[in-house]
């Protein structure tokens, strides 16, 4: 996607989910990059490190360190460090989430305890740490960004316990868009259509919803990661600098049709 390169010329942003080259932090990393930000990304942990370290060596990655936001300190220590080399920071990237693999496959009323709590710690609570680290950080203003999807919104066949916990990290979103407002910090969510990634590969039938996206999606086709980056970019930039507490649809038109 052709964007102003100098559209994010001076920002500093944190990307954190990337998991290899076509994952969708990924591509949002790429758009940042090409569109002047600098940034810090993070890789899981060490086995996780190889397949991260092509993307943050394209994307010339000021900071690059370990985050498993489950591990005590990762996540402080994270910001501390950016605090550190930067001083500030203008916008980060959520991109991760979570469900134990039995409690994904299975009923939502099936699901144990121990699965949702995790599955809403992992990726729910973990943007609301790092919000609360990024504000002190966000002196001028600035802009935190989250992926969330459809099932969120409507039942998807096979999203089973995910989309509960999408739907939680869609209200975390719009709640901490009218509590930072008035520090010029703007909260958003993107949900793209289904992508093959491979977080996504571990949803049940996968396949079949992506066949569904592609046949009703009135553009008849999916997206790609560099089309959700071009949308991120925009979010964070200047651009829209009036949008907050929104859910930013890039599925081709899937989420229109019934």
């Amino acid at each position: 996607m052709d964007l102003p390169p100098d559209l994010l010329k001076g920002k500093k942003g944190l990307v954190v989910g990337i998991a290899n080259e076509r994952s969708i932090a990924a591509g949002c990393a790429q758009a940042f990059h090409e569109a002047g930000a600098a940034l810090a990304v993070t890789y899981f942990n060490d086995k996780a490190k190889p397949y991260v370290e092509p993307v943050a060596q394209a994307v010339e990655a000021d900071i690059r360190m370990p985050l498993d936001v489950e591990s005590s300190g990762q996540l402080e220590a994270l910001f501390a460090e950016i605090e550190r080399r930067w001083g500030r920071l203008d916008f980060l990237l959520h991109s991760i989430a979570y469900c134990p693999k039995d409690d994904l496959h299975g009923r939502v009323v099936d699901c144990s305890r121990d699965g949702f709590a995790r599955a809403m710690d992992v990726s729910v609570h973990s943007f609301v740490r790092m919000a609360r680290l990024a504000e002190p950080l966000m002196t001028d203003g600035g802009c935190l960004l989250t992926v969330s999807y459809y099932g969120a919104e409507k039942v998807v066949d096979h999203y089973n316990i995910m989309g509960p916990v999408k739907a939680a990290l869609e209200a975390v979103m719009r709640y901490m868009a009218a509590e930072l407002g008035s520090r010029e910090i703007r909260v958003n969510a993107l949900s793209p259509g289904p992508i093959e990634t491979r977080a996504a590969s571990g949803i049940a039938h996968f396949d079949a919803l992506i066949d569904e996206a592609r046949e009703r999606a009135p553009k008849r086709r999916l997206v790609t990661v560099e089309e959700v980056g071009a949308l991120a970019t925009c979010l964070v930039s200047g651009y829209a600098r009036s949008v907050t507490g929104n859910v930013a649809y890039v599925d081709a038109g899937y989420h229109i049709m019934s």
